[in-house]
């Protein structure tokens, strides 16, 4: 098996480039290998999801933007054959609008989405989260970054297990 990386980001607002969290879980040879998480001093003080996640402004005030966060970010996803995330297109457009933000280029990777590898692995409906970890059982925090991503990875793993054994 390849190295992949999953991710799951946490916004302050509806703004893409808001990103105020992000887990990290790197996968190599079928082992979780390295488990980060990062708080985002996001380019906004108005929070929106605060409710969702906990995460307040004083909780990120003092922290390190996205732009300064992406020298520690970046060597993760070194080499990562793909980035895997629960509805991708919601962090990989929170990656790409911090990323355009700062002037940073872009990670080449492309994305998995764990709803849809679920879906099409195991025929589950409906896919969110908690679903998909009850589904396999799997622990899951949910919406702590860290946990949503580790769940991401494990998810990622337990479908090529099955196409394996298929």
């Amino acid at each position: 098996m390849t190295t992949f990386v999953a991710l799951d980001f946490k916004t302050a607002d509806h703004g893409r480039d808001s990103a105020c969290s992000v887990g990290l879980i790197r996968v190599e040879d079928d082992r979780i290998v390295q488990r980060v998480h990062y708080l985002i001093r996001p380019p906004r003080m108005h929070f929106r999801f605060t409710h969702i996640h906990g995460i307040r402004w004083q909780d990120v005030a003092d922290q390190p933007g996205f732009d300064e966060r992406w020298a520690s970010i970046q060597p993760i996803l070194r080499e990562a054959a793909f980035l895997a995330a629960h509805n991708a297109a919601f962090d990989k457009g929170v990656l790409h609008a911090c990323c355009d933000l700062y002037s940073i280029p872009r990670p080449s990777q492309p994305f998995v989405c764990t709803v849809q590898l679920a879906r099409k692995t195991w025929n589950l409906r409906p896919t969110k989260l908690p679903n998909v970890c009850d589904y396999l059982g799997l622990q899951l925090e949910h919406h702590q970054a860290l946990s949503d991503a580790e769940a991401c990875a494990r998810i990622v793993l337990a479908a090529n297990q099955s196409l394996r054994q298929h």
